[in-house]
Parts: C-alpha cells; structure tokens; sequence
C-alpha cells in the first residue's frame, strides 16, 4: 500500500480544463453561434424565429459609445469591430429572410438580393451611423492586420467560414490565425492548381487590394519580386500554409494569379 501511495504521489497532477474567457458583452453572441451555426452555415430560419436573444446582442453592441472604444485595448476593440460586423450581416439576412430575389446578376437568396445591403444600409455602432462596407475598409481595416478581413462573414457560401463562436480579446490572435489557415484548406478561398499552371484565389483580397498591399506585399519571398503588389501580398500570406510541393510549383514563378468568381448563395442551413 505503501508503494502505491508514493506512485501516484510521484505522477504529474491532471491538468484543469482551461477556461475560454468571453468578454461579457459578447457571451450572448456566442452562445447563439454555438446554437445556430454549423460550419460556417446558418440556420437562418430557427434564428429569425428566436431572434429575440439577438435583437439585445445587436442593441448592446450598439450602445457601445466612442468614448467606451476609446478605453479598451486594441485586441478588445478589433474584436468588438468584427463580431459587430458579423452580427450586422445575420441581422440583414433575417430581416429580409426568406430572401426571394430577381436580380439577374446574384441567385435568388443572396443576401445581395437585399438593395444596398453593404453599401448603404447603416448600423449605429461605436458611437456612429456606419454601412458594413465602411466598417470593414475604414475601421477594421485601419488596424492593418489582414488576418482580420479573413473573420468576416459575408453570408455568403463563397466567403471566410462564420465560426461557431464570438471573437475574444484573449484569443483573438489564436483565432485570426485559424481564419487565416483556411485560406488553404477551403478552395473557394484559394486553388493551387498546379495541372493549370493556375493559382485561382477569391476576389476579396482584390476588393480590399490596399490593405493586403501595404501589409502583406513586402514580405514576399524575393523570387516574386516581379509580381504586382497585390500578387506578392497574397503569395506572402499563403505560400507558409501550403504543403511541400505546392510551394514547389509556386517557387517556378511561372503560374498565371487569376480571381475566381464569389459564389453569393446564401450560407443557409435550413433545409440542407
């Protein structure tokens, strides 16, 4: 008996589960994308229907004063600009859900179905009356981390995947990161198509080509030096995420960078 006691008295003690911290503000959020979310899909139709949770989230994000913003540290305010963002499109979609659209140029449930849903439909938030197009090229994307571009839903089938969670201060890096490891694990974000001699990669980072320059471009590897700025700030993002040998094709420098078309379907769940 003795023996055993001084066993186990020399084994390591178990390891405690590590807390995930939520700011307070956010917890409503992501407890509801835990309960609607799956893969990046929504249930749009059961959120709209209990959407009552939600309406006090947006609210609460909406009451956040500039004042407030001013004194929070910069991961915290980050995190707040993209779960606002995130939550602004939800709130889009089942405002107008089911969407039921005619417009020749996206299909019939895409949230661009919705007139002006990006660029002039206005949310208060942080103290101002701003579109979703302006909180992403303005205000998130002052902060000068790409990555960031990456955490945003468009409630799009084509666009970054809506996590099943809230974006945290205490986490926000590990998760930025995450986002951006899917560019290479998702092809309607990018395709190394070696058998094309093709590198295909989503418009977005063409939509924000001044934010992935001045952050990204410099950082490419010199041999695509030649490459237009925008080319190298993509090739710097994702030439660490790809495996061996498609780092070898791309290392030739002789692929042609084209932007696929973005599949506007609605990243809608109900019914799938």
């Amino acid at each position: 008996m003795a023996l055993l006691v001084a066993l186990v008295a020399g084994l390591p003690a178990a390891q405690e589960p590590v807390a995930v911290t939520v700011d307070p503000l956010h917890k409503p959020f992501d407890e509801i994308l835990d309960l609607y979310v799956r893969d990046g899909l929504v249930y749009y139709y059961a959120l709209k229907v209990e959407r009552s949770k939600f309406d006090r989230y947006v609210q609460a994000v909406s009451d956040v004063s500039a004042d407030m913003l001013a004194k929070w540290p910069q991961p915290r305010r980050l995190a707040y600009w993209i779960n606002a963002y995130n939550a602004f499109v939800l709130r889009t979609v089942i405002d107008g859900y089911p969407i039921r659209g005619k417009a020749p140029d996206y299909p019939a449930n895409s949230i661009r179905q919705i007139p002006g849903a990006f660029e002039r439909h206005t949310f208060r938030v942080g103290g101002r009356q701003l579109t979703l197009d302006a909180i992403e090229r303005d205000v998130i994307g002052a902060f000068d981390d790409p990555r960031a571009l990456l955490a945003l839903s468009r409630g799009a089938v084509g666009g970054s995947r809506l996590k099943s969670e809230a974006f945290t201060s205490e986490r926000l890096d590990q998760q930025l990161t995450t986002m951006t490891s899917e560019l290479v694990t998702r092809r309607v974000l990018v395709q190394v198509d070696a058998g094309n001699n093709r590198l295909s990669v989503n418009p977005m980072f063409s939509w924000r080509e001044a934010l992935f320059t001045r952050t990204l471009a410099s950082r490419a590897p010199a041999v695509y030096a030649s490459r237009s700025p925008l080319e190298r700030a993509v090739l710097a993002l994702i030439e660490p995420l790809i495996v061996p040998n498609e780092a070898e094709f791309l290392r030739t420098n002789e692929f042609s960078m084209v932007f696929h078309a973005f599949d506007w379907r609605l990243n809608d769940l109900t019914g799938r």
